[in-house]
């Protein structure tokens, strides 16, 4: 077996799986094997979890850096194909060449060109931003999303639907997730204090570690008849309002 045949066996994909499904499996292999998923007093598991993670993340770098490369040699024809004609027009294009010492004389009057720079570094902050306190996604589609350590405190997100979105240490605090969908959520170590999650979805959601003091779960959906399909290890519930209204002591 090829290393690359070993890669995409590792994130259990075909060969040939596009950049896009690589991602993908990516994200659902981290969130079967994060070790916070695992008890910390289990060291056996702890180990192979984190094993696991070691070599998802090997096979998803040298997969992306494979197809990047395929994809420059992909496009670099072209240039490459230009740079001899303009070569091959140089001894014949002396007017042009009488032309470059006009353009370096202009050099040391071009500060324009250095100040954009401060500009272009002021744009970044906003992608890289995860403050997203108070926002208005009400009713949004964030299906399959990675909001991993976002700031979403006090944020309107009732009925939004956040099934299979990975949530891994977001902070909800005093959010609105009135009757959001939160069917198979992550929601590991999440800060979930005084947050409003009546008439929610939380069947199927990962809730271990999260911290839910104060929150109003009056209505949620979190069981099948007498079964229990919400993750709780490690919950802190105290002074929630539980769904059937009483408050957790």
């Amino acid at each position: 077996m090829s290393d690359l045949e070993h890669y995409y066996r590792v994130l259990e994909l075909e060969p040939g799986a596009t950049l896009e499904e690589v991602n993908q499996a990516y994200k659902d292999l981290v969130f079967v094997w994060h070790p916070d998923r695992i008890p910390k007093d289990n060291l056996r598991l702890q180990q192979k979890a984190q094993d696991k993670l070691k070599a998802i993340n090997e096979a998803r770098e040298k997969l992306r850096s494979l197809k990047t490369k395929h994809q420059t040699t992909h496009h670099s024809p072209p240039p490459q194909q230009e740079k001899p004609s303009q070569t091959s027009q140089k001894p014949h294009s002396r007017p042009p060449q009488q032309e470059k010492p006009s353009q370096t004389s202009y050099k040391p009057h071009s500060p324009p060109p250095q100040q954009e720079k401060p500009s272009q570094t002021s744009q970044k902050p906003p992608k890289q931003n995860s403050d997203l306190s108070g926002k208005d996604y009400s009713r949004a589609n964030l299906s399959n999303k990675d909001l991993s350590g976002r700031n979403l405190s006090y944020a309107n997100l009732s009925g939004a639907n956040l099934s299979d979105t990975f949530m891994h240490k977001v902070n909800l605090r005093g959010a609105n997730l009135s009757e959001a969908n939160l069917f198979r959520a992550n929601l590991l170590l999440a800060d979930l204090r005084e947050a409003n999650l009546r008439a929610a979805n939380l069947i199927g959601a990962d809730l271990s570690g999260a911290d839910l003091r104060g929150a109003d779960l009056t209505g949620a959906r979190i069981r099948s008849g007498e079964r229990l399909l919400v993750k709780l290890v490690g919950t802190n519930l105290a002074g929630a309002i539980m769904p059937d209204g009483s408050i957790y002591q």
